[in-house]
């Protein structure tokens, strides 16, 4: 049951094309929201659609072939593990942020 603790699987539409942060040391990391839709009905008998936006972290091999080949619009397939991170904004108030740190990515559309 380990290999199920912590693992994310998404299917969706890139939002913006992925921002690529270089640092110091060579290595880089790609970040970019994914877009998940789901539908039901409403009382009414009247379908409603929702997305739901994940924010996606890409670290080591792959943020070569995230640079080179997705862009907005992109319908990708990830798999990685939620992550939960702190910070403080400019003004002193603590932000919280959940990300989906990505290990396997698949291209679906052309």
């Amino acid at each position: 049951m380990n290999a199920l603790r912590n693992k994310v699987q998404l299917i969706g539409r890139l939002g913006q094309d992925p921002e690529i942060v270089n640092f110091t040391d060579g290595n880089k990391m790609a970040k970019f929201s994914l877009a998940t839709d789901d539908s039901y009905k409403d009382k009414n008998g009247n379908k409603v659609e929702r997305a739901y936006w994940h924010n996606i972290v890409v670290r080591g091999g792959l943020v070569k072939v995230v640079e080179n080949y997705v862009t907005k619009g992109k319908e990708i397939a990830i798999e990685g593990k939620l992550t939960n991170r702190s910070y403080d904004d400019k003004d002193g108030t603590k932000r919280y942020v959940t990300e989906i740190v990505c290990n396997e990515l698949l291209m679906l559309s052309k």
